[in-house]
């Protein structure tokens, strides 16, 4: 018998120079929080207690060195609402799918890690990843699709 209940996750940058041309593409894996583990577990409770994921954050630091056990951004930059969260359809019916956007002049900088939220301000973080720098400028656009797959369909 395969256990099919193992979180796994991506995420996908793109940044974008003023005229809409591609200037990085990255592809990672990152942690799982395990307060976001937990936030899992109570979002599919009868009776869920926290709110449900909201935002993406990018920051300039780097909380990597926690592992599993990071509660937020090591030095936050920025905080978006996300442009979208869905899941994911036919074979891939088992992901959750979010994006977030920075458009030119929002979350100019060094960025070097990033974070999904269930608050505007602070909250629970779901998913961290911390990468090589992504140099920003303030005439970028910014886009960042995480994909949370529960278990294998």
């Amino acid at each position: 018998m395969k256990d099919g209940a193992k979180v796994k996750d991506n995420v996908k940058i793109v940044l974008r120079g003023p005229d809409g041309k591609i200037k990085e593409v990255r592809e990672l894996h990152n942690t799982v929080a395990a307060v976001g583990d937990a936030h899992i577990a109570d979002q599919l409770s009868e009776v869920p207690d926290e709110s449900p994921m909201s935002h993406m954050a990018i920051g300039t630091g780097d909380n990597s060195g926690l592992g599993t056990a990071v509660t937020a951004l090591a030095t936050e930059l920025d905080r978006n609402a996300l442009t979208s969260f869905n899941q994911g359809a036919g074979a891939d019916d088992n992901d959750v799918i979010y994006i977030a956007d920075w458009a030119a002049g929002d979350g100019t900088g060094a960025i070097t890690e990033a974070g999904i939220f269930n608050d505007p301000s602070a909250g629970t973080i779901l998913l961290y990843s911390t990468f090589a720098v992504i140099n920003k400028a303030a005439g970028d656009t910014l886009q960042i699709t995480w994909t949370l797959s529960a278990g294998s369909s």
